[in-house]
């Protein structure tokens, strides 16, 4: 892969980030700038290497390496869905960047805080080619963690929302962020599922395994992301929502090995391989221009990818200022 910008090498040992210090240097709209730049400059994501899984006593360990002209790096995640009622978080682990002609380890950055920062990143910038500018979106949030959190802040940064309608499965945890948002400036509640009906978007950040809505009451024109799963046979959107809507995701070999969304539809026979409309690469060079389709929804499904982990921790990085020492 190529398509990242050159380094300096720090003067001294390695750069530590813990988890607030990797959050508060960029914001979504930010990190979507650096992986639209990475696309521009000719990454490929359909060559990023694919995610490793490996059982573990409490979960899954996940292993995601990159490398990309002047930088290479890992994530090393726990996925632990014991963790929240222990009180810890179900997401764990840690980035590490290096220099990529030389290998040297340049930067520790918190994995979780990197990951919670990635994936809004990588729905906004599908949702500024998605969505068309002007009037004030009507936004259903399913989702009560940090992913729900990131998105809705990654979309204020976007674009004006009317309101928010928060849809989640613990009530009290679905009012905190509806309360929230409030504080943001957007007038928001709890919901239902059948609250999609009334949405211009659509956003799903949970651990579902099971379709979270009838893909029959989602409008058309309206659009649709789904994060939450990244694999084959989980899905937090029904067949019925992907048999009509124009279908874009991260890379093409990511999604037909790890999306649930799409791979359960194909195997029931309602849709074929190639039903994917486009690519955020696509979308980011202008070969595919589908904002505003007024004739059928809109669906970006992402899995995660490694490319995509890099390009915001290599932004992470320049924002220290490390890389400008010699």
């Amino acid at each position: 892969m190529t398509g990242l910008p050159a380094t300096g090498l720090p003067a001294t040992g390695l750069l530590q980030l813990d988890a607030r210090d990797t959050a508060g240097l960029l914001t979504p709209g930010r990190a979507a700038d650096a992986l639209a730049a990475a696309l521009r400059a000719g990454l490929d994501p359909e060559a990023c290497p694919q995610r490793t899984s490996v059982p573990a006593p409490g979960g899954e360990l996940l292993l995601m390496p990159a490398a990309s002209g002047a930088y290479a790096g890992v994530k090393i995640a726990g996925v632990a869905p014991g963790n929240p009622a222990r009180g810890l978080p179900r997401i764990t682990g840690s980035y590490l960047l290096l220099d990529g002609p030389t290998l040297r380890p340049l930067a520790l950055l918190d994995g979780a805080a990197l990951t919670a920062l990635r994936t809004p990143a990588v729905s906004a910038l599908a949702l500024r080619y998605l969505t068309a500018p002007g009037r004030p979106l009507r936004l259903v949030l399913f989702g009560s963690g940090p992913q729900a959190y990131g998105h809705l802040e990654a979309v204020l940064e976007l674009r004006d929302l009317a309101g928010a309608v928060v849809v989640a499965r613990d009530p009290g945890r679905a009012e905190r962020l509806a309360a929230h948002a409030r504080g943001l400036g957007v007038p928001a509640r709890t919901g239902t599922p059948a609250d999609v009906a009334g949405a211009d978007l659509v956003l799903c950040c949970t651990t579902a395994r099971e379709p979270l809505f009838d893909g029959r009451l989602v409008a058309p024109g309206a659009v649709v992301v789904a994060v939450g799963s990244h694999e084959p046979d989980a899905r937090e959107t029904d067949t019925a929502l992907v048999r009509r809507a124009a279908v874009y995701v991260e890379s093409r070999a990511a999604a037909l090995r790890e999306a649930g969304d799409l791979l359960v539809p194909e195997a029931e026979g309602a849709i074929g391989p190639g039903h994917i409309a486009g690519t955020l690469a696509d979308l980011v060079a202008g070969r595919n221009s589908a904002a505003g389709r007024p004739s059928c929804p809109q669906l970006f499904k992402s899995v995660g990818m490694a490319w995509e982990d890099l390009a915001v921790a290599v932004a992470i990085y320049h924002a220290t200022g490390a890389n400008s020492e010699t």
